[in-house]
């Protein structure tokens, strides 16, 4: 095959893409939009003001919603809540109480009792179990030094704990004897001593925006690096517009307002800049500028349209499952897509209509780009076996750690290696009191089966202690609270073998209401969450398949696309296992140390994000492919040149929603930044690995079969069936990449 790069060339014949005489709904779109650019102009302005007016409103709208219905953790946490006004929302604050240096807090075991009593009753909502209501001396360090109490407050409306347990030094202060010092901690508390100095939403956006822009300008050295952006902002202020209005009508996730912001940013942003880079590519070979528009929507829209329907199917995900929090996150993670491609496919084309060709400044001539990846295609062409096997056992490295993967909750390690919560935390540690303090078990029980409940519990491995409160607080409308510590933290699938244990062993006691607690929730989350995952899987992958075996008239294909998500899936889950849960490199570059676990909601985040986001460069790629072979019946040729025409235009597009997703990494809380970093590495392994070396190996090594789509599905699907023993007549024979356009995605 030669050498030969794409250049420019004289204009196409009329009956190639004819403008005038394409039909399906995208070029119907297109030229309405022409015909009436200027309402549309309007209709996206009004928009624009409405978005930017109302975004401002819309974080203080968003919610904290941790509910599980119908799991009994949560059942049982909200009947806590209804009888004694606290238990649900957050874990516990952990009130410790140290002596002056010489001495002891069990000496003042009396003198600290009644200053939690006068701290009771200034603050009436909380429920507080300490040394005093339980008549239990672990409430004290091995040194006697120290005491800790657990205090249980109302639910909390936003992400930190709740304003009842806040100021504790201040309440409590006056009552303790002098010289004693107060510090507050728990997990809530570790969590926000390590979110501090973190930026908000609005800076994340304008970093990501800031990088988008150095990458636009260097791909098409002109004022239209701006076009992109232009109509990522209004795609993202009329997303947030409509998410304020849910917010109305149901609770959404405060996640949201970040995904929105930043995953808008790229997707809005990739779209945008295959459909201008097409548009371009018509004009430069020789189109008139409307005509050069309609050509661009007939094939890079149909891209971008089947891009942002595969995204919104792999959000699908968040929408099925029985978890009201995450399912608020798929519904705001849907309008994501769907708004990016409708602003693509109607202010676009209406912008480049009018303003487009002047946005051509400083003016540049064609020149042949796509040497670099048309060689690429090549090389891959002539070893697709090695090609494949490289990238296969790169894969396979990334994959390995997957199996070691753990979800739960982030380890005090992690949370913080540093400030006041962590201080009172190691003091307690290192005085003996166990880990599982930051993570207690709450058994509700009949008032009468109290103590023999705790009998009970102080039985099960892995319990250290078991207290049964005393107080008003504690018991109320016939019922009591059992509180049972386990030896570590309930945090993970390898800790939660005492939560387990502790209901087994109360299980069907008629005394017994339930057991709830943050191991208990954590149980429950799991279950929830990935109980439900082959359902959510199967309907995710019948829709994706048949949308891309449609798009793309092949079974090979589609099923190709499916096999390879999973294969980048696993690798993107591998990484996160390697860098965040073993801690290798999350030290260095965050300052956070192992963290032991990937949050139990996060590998369904990335998954459904992930999903689609990096199917976005399969169809881009593949859709460029399938052209090239309609035209030339050539498997060989539509491999290099689908590689020479949209390699860099894949690297800048998945550079772009990196660059988005490091700017979420500057987030303070560490659960965003582990959703961040997942994303952002996904994406880059996707657009390298995956697409640029695996893809187009495998569709050199099918061969023919790529193409084929048998009559019987054709027909369910509504589009000709493709033989796969039947090829194409080829219209001309190029030899190396059809050389009837350039390919000007760059100076």
């Amino acid at each position: 095959m030669s050498e030969t790069a794409v250049h420019p060339a004289a204009p196409r014949s009329p009956d190639e893409h004819d403008p005038q005489h394409s039909s399906g709904a995208i070029p119907r779109l297109g030229r309405a939009v022409l015909r009436h650019r200027r309402r549309v102009l309007v209709i996206w302005l009004v928009l624009f003001i409405a978005g930017m007016a109302g975004a401002g409103s819309v974080s203080n709208r968003l919610k904290v919603d941790f509910s599980l219905p119908g799991q009994p953790g949560y059942e049982t946490a909200k009947t806590v809540q209804q009888i004694y006004g606290s238990g649900i929302g957050q874990p516990p604050t952990i009130l410790v109480l140290t002596a002056p240096a010489g001495g002891s807090a069990k000496a003042d075991s009396t003198k600290l009792t009644a200053a939690f009593n006068a701290l009771r009753q200034e603050r009436p909502t909380l429920r507080i179990v300490d040394a005093g209501s339980t008549g239990d001396p672990s409430f004290f360090t091995k040194d006697g030094r120290t005491t800790f109490a657990l205090v249980f407050g109302p639910q909390g409306k936003g992400f930190s704990s709740s304003p009842q347990l806040k100021n504790f030094g201040s309440a409590i202060g006056p009552d303790l004897p002098q010289g004693y010092s107060v510090g507050v901690t728990g997990l809530q508390e570790l969590s926000q001593d390590s979110s501090k100095g973190g930026s908000g939403v609005f800076a994340e956006t304008l970093l990501g925006g800031l990088g988008a822009l150095a990458v636009l300008a260097f791909v098409f050295a002109s004022l239209l690096a701006l076009m992109p952006l232009l109509i990522a902002a209004v795609s993202i202020l009329t997303t947030l517009l409509i998410v304020l209005g849910l917010t109305y009508i149901a609770d959404v996730s405060f996640i949201v307002q970040f995904l929105v912001s930043l995953i808008g940013l790229g997707v809005a942003i990739d779209y945008s800049l295959l459909i201008v880079t097409r548009w371009r590519e018509e004009r430069d070979a020789g189109r008139e500028n409307n005509d050069a528009i309609l050509v661009a929507m007939s094939t890079a829209g149909r891209a971008v349209l089947l891009s942002g329907l595969t995204v919104a199917v792999g959000l699908v995900a968040l929408v099925v499952l029985p978890v009201p929090g995450l399912r608020s996150v798929g519904y705001g993670g849907i309008l994501i897509p769907l708004i990016s491609t409708l602003v693509s496919l109607t202010l676009l084309p209406a912008l480049l209509a009018g303003i487009g060709p002047r946005m051509e400044w400083p003016r540049r001539k064609p020149r042949p780009v796509g040497r670099l990846w048309g060689a690429w295609g090549r090389g891959v062409v002539r070893r697709p076996w090695l090609a494949a096997g490289v990238a296969l056992v790169i894969l396979a490295i990334l994959i390995i750690p997957v199996f070691s993967l753990t979800v739960g909750q982030t380890s005090a390690d992690a949370l913080s290696k540093g400030g006041p919560a962590r201080a009172a935390y190691d003091r307690l540690v290192t005085g003996g009191v166990p880990e599982g303090v930051l993570t207690p078990l709450e058994v509700l029980t009949k008032q009468a089966a109290a103590q023999e409940t705790a009998q009970k519990l102080r039985s099960v491995q892995g319990i250290d202690r078991v207290v049964v409160p005393t107080g008003a607080e504690n018991n109320r409308g016939g019922t009591s609270i059992v509180v049972a510590i386990p030896t570590k933290g309930t945090l993970n699938g390898k800790t939660l073998a005492p939560v387990k244990a502790a209901r087994a062993a109360v299980k069907g006691d008629p005394g017994v209401v339930g057991v709830t607690g943050d191991g208990a929730v954590a149980l429950d989350y799991s279950h929830a969450v990935f109980g439900s995952f082959p359902v959510m899987f199967a309907i995710i992958a019948v829709l994706t398949f048949l949308l891309l075996a449609r798009a793309f008239r092949s079974v090979v294909l589609a099923a190709k696309a499916l096999v390879l998500n999973l294969i980048s899936l696993s690798a993107t889950f591998g990484l996160m296992t390697w860098f965040w849960q073993e801690g290798h490199g999350s030290n260095a570059i965050f300052g956070i140390p192992a963290t032991g676990a990937i949050t139990f909601w996060l590998p369904l985040m990335v998954f459904a994000f992930l999903f689609g986001l990096s199917m976005d460069y399969e169809v881009f790629i593949l859709a460029r492919m399938r052209e090239g072979y309609d035209r030339t019946g050539s498997t060989s040729k539509a491999v290099v040149e689908g590689l020479a025409r949209t390699g860099r235009l894949v690297t800048s597009a998945a550079l772009i929603l990196f660059l988005a997703f490091a700017s979420l990494a500057s987030a303070p809380d560490t659960d965003l930044k582990v959703l961040a970093t997942g994303l952002g590495a996904g994406i880059l392994l996707d657009a390298t690995v995956v697409r640029a070396l695996l893809l187009p190996a495998l569709v050199e090594l099918f061969g023919r079969w790529n193409w084929w789509l048998p009559a019987g599905l054709a027909k369910v699907l509504r589009v000709a069936p493709s033989p796969a023993v039947a090829l194409p007549a080829a219209r001309h024979e190029p030899d190396a990449l059809d050389e009837r356009e350039p390919v000007s995605v760059g100076r």
